[in-house]
């Protein structure tokens, strides 16, 4: 019997489409019809169907909610709405085509009953896609700016974090795996909607199990549904989440196995149950990426930038969130320092600069000053020589200097060391003469990078092939 119901009840995505065809063919006619009233016979056999059907609907409907899990809070409204659309389509099918007794019906406006039942099945169909596909399947496809204009702009998803100071004290259930299970998992297994008879919001539901059993063997992940379950090929009629949906990461996955792993404690911290911290370092917060200058520019039009490409630069953005921009004259080896206001237009973005084997000479510091972000510069292999090099030093932000390969004198490397942000200077190839002993720099202080290092041999070197 419970397989009857259960086959009846699958069968309503389907049957539920009937009652809203026959509705939607009434009404048109109704409208065709508006002025004549010759078809009146007709739509309302139309409505009749649509009475019959709406019924069957409304059953089949039920015994998928008796079925599949789902809370009556979640289906009420919809359920009873269906039948208000049965009962509608049976009022306008005694108004337009039966003989009635009922005086009041024939009293009521044609055009009453028809706006009803338009509002009807629109409203009852949109919450049965709420239920089925969840309560932003409508908004879902528009894009994010228009998400945001609406007021309904798209959930971030934020990886649950640990700090560094009191990571062990952390509750490995608390404060990764239930995080963790909310974002992939709890939007299909909540108490409104228990799909499979599971709940995965607290530790009751995870320890009781779903429709198929328990979902946890403890200390065996493999054998447990809830992780094995998780990592099963992707088209896999039994993987979870629905690949539709957002996957868990590989360190997710790695939470979840390790917490069952070590016996699925909703209570102990991670320091009691003995595991390293290397398993954590994806949560831990990761360090802002300071390189680059801390202020706000002007965007650059991106016509302006496919201008300067069309030029034979090399333009791209530091990140997808930043306004500087990285440029690069790889493509362009002719560059001269002349050609230097080709740049003029990205003067206040640009903050990484290569113009490495190309044609500039001593003259391209002075216009390179001008840069006031430039944080990256490259001049390896021209013919650069460090002759007015110091009028960088009003470069605030310049922490990188590559002059690998080209004339640099050594007697301009004083000048280098007089600038306030600059970190590291690499002369590899050049006339200045490498110390016998480099030290390590410290914490704020210059570092000039001879280069020329002496790889140890190792076995493999003696291989021959």
């Amino acid at each position: 019997m419970d397989v009857i119901q259960q086959l009846i009840g699958r069968l309503h995505p389907l049957v539920v489409h009937l009652p809203i065809g026959f509705i939607l063919a009434a009404l048109l006619l109704q409208w065709y019809d508006r002025k004549n009233n010759e078809w009146s016979k007709i739509i309302g056999i139309l409505f009749q169907w649509a009475f019959i059907f709406a019924t069957i609907a409304c059953i089949s409907g039920y015994l998928l909610y008796k079925g599949e899990g789902y809370s009556f809070d979640t289906v009420k409204f919809h359920l009873w709405l269906g039948i208000v659309t049965a009962l509608f389509s049976l009022l306008m099918y005694l108004r337009l085509a039966a003989p009635s007794k009922i005086d009041f019906i024939k009293r009521v406006p044609v055009v009453l009953f028809s706006y009803s039942l338009l509002f009807l099945i629109s409203f009852t169909g949109h919450l049965g896609g709420n239920i089925t596909h969840g309560s932003d399947y409508l908004i879902e496809p528009l894009p994010n700016s228009i998400k945001s204009l609406l007021g309904v702009g798209p959930e971030v998803y934020e990886m649950p974090t640990l700090e560094e100071e009191n990571w062990e004290e952390a509750i490995l259930y608390t404060d990764l795996v239930q995080p963790i299970l909310n974002t992939r998992c709890v939007s299909c297994h909540n108490t409104k909607k228990e799909k499979g008879e599971l709940l995965l919001e607290e530790e009751i539901g995870i320890l009781k199990g779903g429709e198929n059993g328990a979902i946890i063997e403890p200390n065996d992940p493999e054998n447990s549904a809830l992780y094995a379950r998780l990592i099963l090929p992707l088209d896999h009629e039994d993987h979870m989440p629905p690949k539709d949906k957002d996957q868990p990461s590989k360190e997710e996955l790695d939470i979840i196995k390790t917490w069952i792993a070590n016996g699925n404690s909703f209570d102990k911290s991670i320091g009691e149950m003995g595991l390293k911290k290397e398993l954590f370092h994806s949560f831990f917060p990761k360090k802002k990426d300071d390189t680059y200058p801390d202020v706000v520019v002007a965007e650059v039009s991106a016509d302006t930038i496919s201008a300067i490409k069309n030029k034979g630069f090399h333009v791209e953005r530091v990140n997808e969130e930043s306004k500087f921009l990285k440029v690069s004259c790889i493509n362009k080896p002719t560059f001269s320092d002349g050609d230097f206001e080709l740049l003029t237009s990205l003067i206040n973005q640009i903050v990484y600069l290569d113009l490495g084997e190309t044609q500039v000479t001593d003259a391209i510091f002075e216009k390179l000053s001008t840069l006031p972000h430039l944080t990256v510069l490259k001049l390896d292999n021209t013919a650069v020589t460090g002759r007015n090099i110091e009028t960088l030093e009003k470069l605030e932000y310049l922490k990188n200097l590559n002059l690998m390969g080209t004339n640099f004198e050594e007697v301009h490397l004083p000048k280098l060391k007089e600038f306030k942000k600059l970190q590291i200077v690499y002369l590899f190839n050049t006339p200045v003469k490498k110390p016998d002993q480099v030290s390590k720099p410290k914490e704020g202080e210059l570092f000039i990078d001879y280069g020329g290092y002496d790889l140890p041999k190792i076995a493999t070197d003696s291989i021959v092939f």
